[in-house]
């Protein structure tokens, strides 16, 4: 039953009895979701005694402006509606489990002949989903499996008896290939038919013995009649299903259908380990991270793992074997910490992939930022460079024939692009192909508007070009007092030759040196950003131009189509009512005449 809403000085009304309380803040939003014994003690820890309570609980707490309840049974059924919630709504003080893979299900479908197909969107009215499967290869060899051994069809035709009567569909390949027995012309019978469905789910469900016994039972009436081709087939099919097995860890059948979990900490994150056991065999490994939110215990943190991921994987195992004791009485599995024999011996297995997944994380974190800075301190090496130039910005013009001058800028921070920092200037005082005067007037633009700003400036500036467009960013910044603050080069496309200031000889860098392939990328993606710029600019003012041709149709009108449908391709595409909200009936009517007009000539 659901309970009304407490203020948090209400806190000793809640009942003495086991449930989920639920935290949220002035703005109504789910800050936190917990499981209780006893709901009125539980929540009553946050609220008395602060000390002892950490400092992100008491940051928590402050934020809490309501609490509300659900009263349940037991406590193991207060663990699975924690686990419903806290997966639907993520409140931002809960335990995260970082794991933002979607992954591959196999579906059996909800229709007349069904379809065993691969998909990662569930959508539980289309039919019965099998997984997740960890990798799209295990998934593959299930399915391959599963289309070796019975003749399911893989088509998408609607085989409802209706149209199968009338005769609307004619057998494809995969029959006369013998993967399919013609379902779509009556040559197979649905009962015949779900037959091989009833077998290819316990094969989805990880029970291969009941296949076996189905194979070797069909196998042995064959023989009995003196078919012995047809024993064959079944025999073929039972070597593919044990073949298939092999590639499975077997561990010993005597162990069953386990679960098991192993957990290491960090200062800020856990790694837990799950490997699935079925019938004696190892069929699932998976590590996942988890991030501490309140300084969690490692048990509560490995209870969080073991019932998501036990939820998400699907797994029915009635034991679960862990690395360390949980307090938590969980009615529906046993949780044990095995101490000897082949069960401690998986724990050790867990536990070996969970630390493997944390060395590796932390090496990963590491090499990445170390490649990064690696480069960086190679080009501050090669260019001497007073700091680490972690801040570079290019600057590139683009004009053709001297029409719609433009200039862009793209930013580059700890070695990747910025794109929320690029800029791209049209130029103002500049009349015709210089393309001198252009650098010089966004060079000095763009730092005026930085010290206006008092935003930092960079650490390196690349311009696109040789001594002339290097010597007119150089004007530029002694314009704005800045020269000699900020280290600035030009580099130069056909040797990649790279100019310093008041130097008439270039430097070479070595062309297999990450820094100059740095500063390659840096000018290409200014060139790239400039020359999109220009292209827009230059299609805009075309279309306009003809635009302005129209008669009754001027410029103000034109900008107006373009400011609304912001392209060129929307404008063409528009209706007329579209268009006559913008610029009136008349207008409209008018362009809309020209618009079909240059359809029909193009």
């Amino acid at each position: 039953m659901e309970s009304p809403a407490y203020r948090p000085e209400e806190y000793h009304h809640l009942p003495d009895q086991p449930g989920v309380y639920r935290y949220y803040n002035a703005a109504g939003e789910l800050i936190y979701v917990g499981k209780a014994k006893s709901l009125k003690k539980r929540v009553a820890s946050y609220f008395g005694n602060s000390i002892g309570i950490n400092r992100k609980t008491r940051r928590m707490v402050k934020e809490i402006d309501r609490i509300e309840f659900t009263l349940v049974n037991s406590e193991f059924d207060a663990l699975l509606l924690e686990n419903n919630l806290i997966k639907k709504s993520q409140p931002k003080y809960n335990i995260l489990l970082k794991d933002d893979k979607t992954y591959p299900y196999l579906l059996l479908t909800k229709e007349h002949y069904p379809r065993i197909y691969p998909t990662r969107k569930v959508i539980p009215s289309k039919g019965t989903y099998y997984g997740p499967f960890a990798s799209v290869k295990g998934m593959n060899n299930v399915l391959e499996l599963i289309r070796s051994l019975f003749t399911i069809r893989t088509c998408k035709l609607d085989l409802s008896p209706a149209k199968v009567a009338a005769e609307k569909y004619k057998v494809c390949l995969e029959y006369h290939l013998g993967n399919c027995l013609g379902p779509c012309e009556r040559l197979q019978s649905e009962e015949d038919y779900q037959k091989d469905i009833e077998q290819a789910k316990y094969i989805l469900k990880g029970n291969l013995g009941i296949a076996k016994g189905y194979f070797k039972e069909k196998m042995q009436e064959a023989a009995q009649s003196l078919a012995f081709e047809v024993a064959q087939r079944y025999k073929d099919k039972l070597d593919l299903l044990e073949k298939y097995q092999a590639k499975s860890l077997v561990l010993s059948q005597s162990i069953g259908s386990l679960d098991i979990f192993s957990i290491v900490v960090d200062e800020k994150v856990a790694f837990v380990n799950y490997l699935k056991i079925k019938d004696g065999a190892l069929i699932l490994s998976k590590t996942v991270e988890l991030r501490k939110r309140l300084d969690e215990e490692p048990a509560e943190l490995l209870l969080t793992a073991v019932i998501r991921l036990r939820d998400q994987f699907q797994s029915e195992a009635k034991e679960v074997l862990v690395n360390i004791p949980m307090e938590e009485e969980i009615g529906d599995f046993q949780v044990t910490v095995p101490k000897i024999g082949d069960k401690r011996k998986l724990i050790e297995l867990s536990l070996k992939n969970a630390l493997y997944y944390k060395k590796e994380k932390a090496l990963l974190t590491g090499e990445v930022q170390d490649k990064k800075n690696r480069i960086l301190r190679q080009l501050q090496s090669d260019l001497s460079l007073p700091e680490l130039p972690d801040h570079i910005e290019c600057f590139d013009n683009s004009n053709i024939q001297g029409t719609h001058p433009v200039a862009s800028m793209v930013c580059f921070l700890n070695g990747k692009p910025a794109n929320k920092e690029y800029r791209h200037y049209h130029i103002k005082t500049v009349e015709g192909p210089n393309d001198f005067a252009s650098m010089e007037e966004v060079v000095g633009r763009r730092y005026q508007r930085l010290q206006e700003e008092e935003k930092p400036l960079p650490k390196l500036i690349v311009i696109d070009g040789g001594k002339g467009q290097l010597s007119s960013a150089v004007s530029a910044l002694k314009a704005q007092g800045i020269y000699g603050k900020i280290p600035i080069i030009g580099i130069a496309k056909r040797l990649e030759e790279i100019y310093f200031p008041e130097d008439s000889y270039p430097i070479y860098i070595d062309k297999k040196s990450e820094s100059l392939r740095l500063l390659q990328r840096i000018r290409d993606e200014a060139h790239r950003f400039a020359i999109t710029f220009h292209r827009n600019v230059r299609s805009k003012n075309a279309f306009g131009t003809q635009l302005t041709e129209i008669e009754g149709v001027g410029k103000l009108t034109a900008e107006k189509l373009l400011k609304h449908f912001k392209s060129i391709k929307k404008i063409k595409e528009a209706s007329l009512e579209e268009m006559q909200t913008v610029i009136g009936k008349d207008k409209a009517e008018k362009v809309m005449a020209k618009i079909i007009e240059w359809r029909k000539s193009s």
